[in-house]
């Protein structure tokens, strides 16, 4: 063999083992890949399994038990001895009724719905979803109090909220569940077996309630918050509540009797309805942080600390605009000033207002056309041409209503100018949760500081009206919880709620030597109807003296 014969055959040995190692690792790889192919086709070979619609329903209640239902199980432990007989019996009745229950449902929709109950079901899926979000990251209770300020949040409120977190919860217990809803095979049977089974479920629920009859005065106490964890009948039952309410509500206005203005001098009230404040985070309250540094030296400022008697948007106003407590639907203050002869005018950041019929109704929207500047984008923007609105009017007596959203949750920290930003640092996530107490306490105290300001500003511009005697009030509908208790934002049931949800601010200021203040005296939201009629000269058969704070 010559030289050249034996240098060609060593290459060609070389190359044979470079091909061999090259191409080891590839074959590896293809060898991973046709396993992990044959895994998942073994494991989605479930989704063309026929399943009985039995088995199904039993399957969709215990997933639906297992991801929604943290909340209610943590709340059910707590308020119960688990440690006794009799504990016991309440969690376990409470996992089997709401097990079977959620079976009989589900049982009932795609037996009688077949394809649409299986759309029915995946966007109960989908709701339920961001309802656990929300309620696992804010404590959320959702009684009809929170699906009404659901049905009352515009696209700007409710865009503050998204959040990456948000997204993931909707993908894993919406879109994943759904996918095998949409794909499975279900066998559903005979009518015969559907009535049976259908029946059968119904005696068992009916049977085990009566069982556990002791224990029904426990579950009466604590309904409302059992209720709003509940998933899905927290959302659909209460939606139901809350639009049979709104048919009642919508039904025309009580008229109340006619009033009469009883002189000519030039008067003017202000009006200003706070959202989310709470008394406790004012220094004029006495908190230890200086959030009023203007009102604190403005003189014939008079505070009151009160309570609000809801802790949601529409019911606050309606209780502040009332002339008593009471779920009838009388005129409203606006309404009934416009109606007998008062110059109203009502300005909003925000929504959730009841009914309100004047003529001069003005948006953020329509204020922004006439505003330049910063201030344009906050609640600023509610005193654009305010005072020149006043000198305008043709009339000598005129109620300014301003409507603000500057203490709105869960974006604090955009509801001031950035020259507002004097506590810091501050809280920006939309998932207050993952912020300091400190970070979250200080975003929400600068919305003080900046209400402090736009207060001081009104007082001011109405000090230069020397022909009118001027007053203004600030009331918060309800108050806000920041983190406290594990609580954040409002709209807990009142009669559940922790202070911070209802202790709220009642500010007044007027002009010199005009409309003193009573000493000593108790108010409530209703407190301002009688107030406006007494300071405005409007003589009515339903003003109570009582309920005013003017003498």
């Amino acid at each position: 063999m010559t030289i050249g014969q034996v240098t060609k055959k060593m290459n060609l040995i070389c190359m044979c083992n470079v091909t061999f190692y090259v191409s080891l690792p590839i074959i590896f790889l293809l060898k991973i890949y046709m396993n992990l192919k044959q895994k998942l086709k073994n494991r989605t070979t479930f989704l063309k399994k026929d399943i009985t619609l039995t088995r199904f329903a039993w399957l969709m209640s215990a997933v639906n038990l297992l991801l929604f239902h943290y909340h209610f199980f943590k709340f059910a432990l707590d308020n119960v001895d688990f440690h006794s007989f009799n504990g016991i019996v309440i969690i376990v009745g409470l996992v089997v009724i709401m097990l079977a229950a959620n079976f009989l449902v589900v049982y009932l929709i795609l037996f009688l719905f077949r394809f649409a109950g299986r759309l029915l079901l995946m966007l109960q899926f989908a709701i339920s979803a961001v309802a656990v979000y929300f309620v696992n990251t804010y404590g959320t209770i959702l009684d009809e109090s929170m699906i009404s300020n659901v049905f009352n949040t515009n696209y700007e409120e409710a865009s503050g909220f998204g959040s990456f977190k948000l997204l993931l919860y909707f993908v894993l217990f919406g879109v994943v569940p759904s996918i095998y809803i949409i794909k499975v095979k279900i066998k559903y049977g005979t009518w015969k077996r559907f009535l049976t089974i259908s029946s059968l479920t119904v005696a068992f629920l009916l049977i085990l309630s009566f069982a556990n009859a002791s224990n029904w005065l426990w579950i009466d106490k604590n309904a409302t918050k059992l209720g709003g964890l509940l998933m899905p009948w927290s959302y659909t039952v209460n939606t139901a509540r809350y639009f049979i309410h709104q048919l009642q509500r919508n039904q025309k206005e009580i008229l109340l009797p006619n009033a009469t203005i009883t002189d000519n001098e030039k008067a003017v009230f202000v009006l200003v309805l706070g959202e989310s404040a709470r008394s406790m985070n004012f220094s004029l309250f006495g908190y230890k942080k200086n959030t009023n540094p203007l009102l604190d030296t403005t003189q014939n400022v008079v505070a009151f600390s009160t309570t609000s008697d809801a802790t949601y948007t529409t019911a606050g106003l309606k209780s502040i605009l009332e002339h008593k407590k009471t779920s009838d639907l009388y005129e409203l203050l606006p309404n009934y000033l416009y109606r007998n002869g008062v110059d109203v005018v009502w300005r909003t950041t925000n929504w959730g207002e009841p009914p309100i019929h004047i003529k001069d109704y003005q948006t953020k929207k329509q204020l922004e056309l006439s505003c330049e500047g910063e201030e344009c984008g906050y609640d600023e923007v509610l005193l654009t041409g305010l005072k020149e609105r006043i000198l305008a009017s043709e009339k000598n007596k005129i109620l300014i209503i301003l409507h603000t959203s500057t203490s709105h949750g869960p974006q604090y920290s955009k509801k001031y100018p950035p020259r507002f930003e004097i506590f810091k640092p501050v809280c920006n996530s939309t998932e207050l949760s993952n912020c300091s107490h400190e970070e979250l306490i200080n975003a929400y105290d600068n919305t003080i500081v900046y209400t402090d300001y736009l207060l001081h500003r009104i007082i001011e511009d109405l000090r230069q009206l020397n022909e009118y005697k001027s007053a203004m009030l600030f009331v918060s509908d309800h108050g806000e919880s920041l983190g406290e208790s594990n609580l954040y934002m409002h709209g807990v049931p009142r009669k559940f709620a922790p202070k911070e949800q209802y202790e709220i601010p009642f500010i007044v200021w007027r002009s010199d030597n005009f409309k003193q203040i009573k000493p000593n005296v108790k108010v409530s939201q209703h407190a301002v109807f009688h107030s406006v009629l007494n300071f405005l000269s409007v003589q009515s058969p339903i003003y109570d003296e009582e309920m005013d704070i003017f003498k």
